[in-house]
């Protein structure tokens, strides 16, 4: 089964920076690939702990991090893992299908050369579709996800798009016609999982390698919303594309990160739909058949009149710093996200390791609990008033999911695990009793105004 645990603290650091040998990364046989991604959810872990402990020094935590926003992040990741099942035949599929049927060559599985070939050509393909995920509209509904937080931290680099992956895998099918697909699914992990390093404010420059590859300093112009960082610096891992093909900027201005028009929510569902609901809303009350056509295939800024891209003037000119969106929350409420998160994320790395082997309606509940919990997560994070009712609601499903599946699982029922389900009944118990006050609360405020 894959697990969280299975790389040493060397070798999982080792991976995040692509320090791979080919000896030790290629493989005969697509299911000996491992999910390097899964792997290094604790390497994650590690490194964002090791980049707080640099922003407490810097005493900038207030400016860099948010609970609500991290929250959100990271629940953008673990949804894209939930339901990587979804595209793996699309991803994979697509590329095995093209791979067996139309090769023109077949390059051996363990020579370096092959593993050199393509680390690069998956680099070029990473290159343009990112590019054109910023340059076609109904691409950019699934991408900008990526760039919805006003922060820039490492947890940044978790908030992923569930629909990217149904586009991205177009961009590689050339390389099936030569490259066996064991070498293209590593590559394809390692070239993701290097970028997660690079969104950090708390390096700032590489030297000579910044000539090369691609850094913070790079990535952080390219999530900035400054007009100087529109649509700049698409790299994965090497730089070069962009020196190559005019679309790099260097770092001048201090960037301010996020979306030219901030989603100004951290509901991880929202978070995905929105620019899709945004586009067919857009597309049905654009005249004429073609100019709705190109609401889809143009660029995100484009309105009739204006070039395929739109208009740099269009673009706000702002300069840091500028305001977040930051809802004034209690401290209590910081601490019930975390512990309620916790259990989640538990919750979710048992889910991960025995999918293979649940039941359907186990599958579906598991996965319907974790999901149902990311939302309401982020409905407190936003202090939307349906938070207390929405949690009240959650926390009685559990309540009572767990109380019917005790009756019939005789595991549940024995010493050594029932104090996990007692702990579990006190937790949701306790959460009914916080909230349900505050659901009196809301209805009482909004009778007075009726009144």
């Amino acid at each position: 089964m894959p697990g969280m645990f299975n790389a040493d603290v060397l070798t999982g650091t080792r991976r995040l920076f692509y320090a791979v040998t080919p000896n030790e990364t290629s493989f005969e046989r697509l299911e000996d690939v491992p999910d390097y991604f899964y792997e290094a959810i604790p390497f994650f872990g590690l490194m964002s702990l090791i980049e707080m402990i640099v922003t407490i020094s810097d005493k900038k935590v207030r400016e860099r991090f948010f609970l609500a926003d991290s929250i959100s992040s990271l629940s953008a990741g673990m949804l894209l893992l939930l339901t990587a099942f979804l595209a793996y035949g699309v991803n994979i599929g697509m590329y095995v299908w093209v791979h067996e049927h139309y090769r023109l060559a077949t390059l051996p599985w363990n020579s370096p050369w092959t593993w050199v070939i393509c680390f690069v050509l998956v680099d070029f393909g990473y290159y343009w579709m990112h590019r054109m995920t910023h340059e076609v509209n109904i691409f950019w509904a699934a991408h900008q996800v990526h760039h919805s937080s006003e922060e820039y931290n490492l947890t940044t680099a978790l908030r992923q798009s569930i629909c990217q992956r149904f586009v991205s895998w177009m961009f590689y099918l050339p390389l099936a016609l030569a490259i066996p697909p064991p070498m293209f699914m590593m590559h394809q992990q390692f070239n993701t999982l290097y970028q997660f390093w690079i969104h950090t404010r708390a390096i700032k420059s590489l030297g000579p390698l910044e000539y090369i590859l691609n850094t913070p300093s790079h990535h952080r112009v390219h999530h900035g919303r400054n007009r100087y960082c529109i649509d700049k610096n698409y790299a994965g891992t090497l730089i070069i594309w962009d020196r190559m093909f005019g679309t790099f900027e260097p770092e001048s201005d201090p960037v301010v990160f996020g979306l030219v028009h901030p989603l100004e929510s951290f509901n991880p569902l929202y978070t995905q739909y929105c620019h899709f609901k945004y586009i067919v809303e857009t597309a049905w009350n654009m005249p004429g058949l073609t100019n709705k056509l190109w609401v889809f295939l143009k660029g995100p800024g484009w309105t009739p009149g204006l070039p395929r891209q739109g208009s740099i003037k269009d673009i706000p000119d702002i300069h840091y710093p500028m305001p977040k969106y930051r809802p004034k929350l209690p401290r209590w409420i910081f601490a019930y996200i975390i512990a309620h998160f916790a259990i989640n994320f538990i919750v979710y790395d048992a889910f991960m390791t025995s999918r293979t082997t649940l039941s359907p309606t186990a599958t579906f509940c598991s996965m319907a609990y974790i999901i149902l919990t990311l939302t309401c997560l982020g409905a407190i994070g936003d202090a939307k008033p349906a938070a207390p009712f929405l949690e009240v609601v959650r926390s009685c499903l559990v309540l009572v999911a767990e109380a019917i599946a005790s009756s019939y699982l005789p595991i549940m029922q024995r010493g050594s695990s029932q104090w996990v389900f007692y702990l579990l009944r006190a937790a949701f118990g306790l959460s009914i009793v916080v909230w349900l006050p505050r659901c009196v609360s809301v209805l009482t405020q909004r009778k007075n105004k009726a009144e």
